[in-house]
């Protein structure tokens, strides 16, 4: 990597009228009177940072903070309304896939007007049109009229064209995530290509995983100003807590991560091509300073509790060995979700359980205390328990979510007692720049336990363990 600037921002603002016409917008620059705040929006306020020639930069933020609007501005697509971008170098831009395809054309025909568009030469798109058609699996359908694919077949073709340029610079808003996982993966295959021919890479993107894994370093964008710049690690550390804190603790945790920014400013590196260890040992300065612990910023917004059937869910949290609350993790240590219920009803075969799972839901792990079947064969009207589970997990940098529930026998059949889910939140630790596959070992050497915490009624309530 270089320290030469391929793209430069300084002090770039972009301004829209609300509820406005045209002829509104001429009179006001006409008139150059100041515009009331009333009917402005800024969606970027005195933005400034430096891509630099070989690097990859992901911008991140809230939903409308900006990152869209930063890209266009960037592309050429909107004019700003104060500030300067400078571009050295071929840009290739992808904000807004197949918006030059035409309906009535076929596939071969719009592979060649989306790719001069995005300014290949012909002979360049006649020299990779194959491998263009083979990236995206539509051989069999590229002499078709566009209009007859469906929505995945027409990104898919629009990402492959866009994809298979090689262009200096590469600004990616939000197209990592189209087509199925196999074609995802080759997405990033050739990003990967792209990044080892030394191309620049500026892309937006909500995924954390993906920004630790392709970065070397990261913007936060808020409000249309930028809260922080510097090592990606701490960059998603902070977009995290700014995205799930309570909206009554938003604004305490933006001036938070602003007031770090003027205190802690982004390491310098050296930024030479091949320098990946001082780049690894930045990584590693910024990992030792934040540790293992609870984050009272991190909250789960999407918790979803469900009606009671004769049991309650309460005082849910993740905990260490000692007892201790914590929901910031370190890979590959023991944590305890803990939980109590309180049963309103005699209920038999009682079982808990528990799941973890990521941000879009997929199920990552889980367990139940017993086999069906196997479970507590009775608990008593007030008895209260605590549920203690262990776990180790051992999964890639991100945000993840705990589902914990109690079931038992009916007449109709095992129904869940009570459940939340997204009771809990919790987020992994970096480790260096590995990715490994997500797993959660329940095997952790410690033992599960459900122990009675009295009974509200007076009747004593046994200590079980679940097998």
């Amino acid at each position: 990597m270089s320290s030469e600037a391929v793209v430069r921002v300084e002090k770039l603002s972009k301004r829209y009228l609300l509820q406005s016409r045209p002829i509104d917008h001429l009179k006001w620059r006409m008139s150059r009177q100041e515009i009331p705040d009333a009917i402005s929006h800024w969606a970027l306020k005195d933005v400034s940072f430096e891509l630099r020639r070989g690097e990859t930069l992901g911008v991140m933020g809230r939903n409308g903070c900006g990152k869209s609007t930063l890209l266009e501005v960037i592309s050429g697509t909107l004019t700003p309304t104060s500030g300067r971008v400078e571009v050295r170098g071929e840009l290739a831009a992808l904000l807004e896939l197949g918006s030059g395809f035409s309906l009535e054309l076929t596939g071969r025909e719009n592979v060649f007007v989306y790719g001069s568009l995005l300014g290949m030469a012909r002979e360049t798109i006649q020299a990779r049109f194959d491998e263009i058609v083979d990236f995206a699996e539509l051989s069999a359908f590229i002499e078709e009229p566009v209009r007859n694919y469906s929505s995945g077949m027409f990104v898919r073709l629009a990402f492959a064209v866009a994809i298979n340029s090689t262009p200096e610079i590469l600004v990616i808003d939000e197209a990592l995530s189209v087509g199925d996982e196999a074609f995802q993966r080759r997405c990033f295959a050739r990003i990967s290509q792209l990044k080892e021919l030394g191309t620049s890479l500026l892309f937006v993107s909500h995924a954390a995983g993906t920004v630790l894994e392709l970065c070397d370093r990261a913007l936060l964008l808020d409000r249309g100003e930028v809260l922080r710049l510097g090592p990606p690690a701490e960059v998603v550390k902070h977009y995290h807590r700014l995205i799930y804190a309570p909206r009554e603790e938003q604004e305490s945790i933006r001036a938070q991560i602003i007031s770090a920014a003027a205190t802690e400013p982004e390491p310098e590196a050296e930024y030479s091509r091949g320098a990946s260890s001082s780049v690894d040992a930045t990584v590693a300065a910024v990992h030792a300073l934040e540790e293992e612990g609870f984050d009272s910023g991190l909250h789960s917004k999407s918790k979803l509790e469900y009606a009671s059937s004769g049991a309650r869910i309460s005082d849910y949290v993740i905990e260490t060995l000692e007892g201790n609350e914590i929901n910031v993790l370190r890979r590959g240590g023991i944590y305890f979700i803990a939980f109590s219920v309180r049963f309103d009803l005699d209920c038999f075969d009682v079982r808990y359980g528990m799941l973890i799972k990521n941000v879009v839901g997929t199920e990552l792990g889980g367990i139940v205390s017993a086999p069906l079947g196997h479970g507590v064969e009775q608990v008593d009207t007030g008895t209260c328990v605590r549920v203690r589970v262990p776990f180790r997990p051992r999964l890639t940098p991100d945000v993840y979510f705990v589902n914990v529930g109690v079931v038992a026998q009916s007449d109709e059949g095992e129904i869940f007692l009570h459940r939340v889910a997204d009771a809990l939140i919790f987020r992994m630790l970096r480790e260096g720049r590995s990715i490994i596959t997500a797993s959660v070992d329940f095997s952790s050497g410690q033992e599960s336990t459900v122990e009675d915490v009295g009974a509200v009624d007076g009747r004593d309530a046994k200590s079980v363990r679940p097998a």
